[in-house]
């Protein structure tokens, strides 16, 4: 996965209206709810149909940590998916979606002014067109550098051109992301 990939993934999280299961025992049972069997939890989480059973029961309390952390992944991700689906809609229809970033930005520029690549924190407020956009490329299998020319384009129109009254024919492009932030 990629650094917007996994900026999207946890803004999808954060409009969670309930907290996920929290004890071990309740995280198996709500996989066991949405997989139907321990043969397919194990097989989701990466352990033996045993280990689940023993998860379940309360037999086994404390797995290891890369297993725990395997359970409250795949509880996250099928979590309020109604929820998730909603906010998105809403993003992509009506309110958008905020980027914060670090990242150095590559310019192509008219002759006389700089072209060089520099670091730069922003917090824009993209459009739902974008919002839309990146949500679509995102569940055709794009790829991170797919998603990046989206949030590029947008970067580009929002914020360096100002909506086109300035910088007419910068074109803009995210090489190298520090951290990568999104919210919806």
């Amino acid at each position: 996965m990629g650094d917007i990939d996994d900026a999207l993934d946890r803004a999808g999280q954060e409009t969670f209206t309930r907290e996920p299961p929290k004890t071990l025992k309740g995280r198996i049972n709500y996989l066991l709810k949405q997989l139907k069997t321990t043969k397919g939890v194990a097989r989701e989480i990466g352990v033996s149909q045993r280990s689940v059973e023993r998860y379940r029961t309360g037999e086994r309390k404390h797995p290891p940590r890369a297993i725990s952390d395997r359970i409250d992944a795949a509880v996250r991700i099928r979590w309020q998916p109604q929820v998730r689906k909603r906010r998105q809609k809403q993003a992509a229809t009506a309110t958008g979606i905020t980027i914060e970033t670090r990242a150095q930005f590559g310019y192509t520029a008219p002759i006389g002014t700089t072209d060089d690549g520099r670091f730069r924190r922003l917090t824009v407020h993209l459009p739902p067109v974008y919002a839309q956009r990146l949500f679509d490329a995102r569940a055709a299998g794009a790829g991170d550098q797919q998603m990046r020319d989206i949030v590029a384009e947008g970067l580009q129109e929002v914020y360096f051109k100002d909506g086109g009254v300035r910088a007419q024919g910068l074109e803009v492009s995210l090489n190298s992301i520090d951290y990568f932030d999104v919210s919806f």
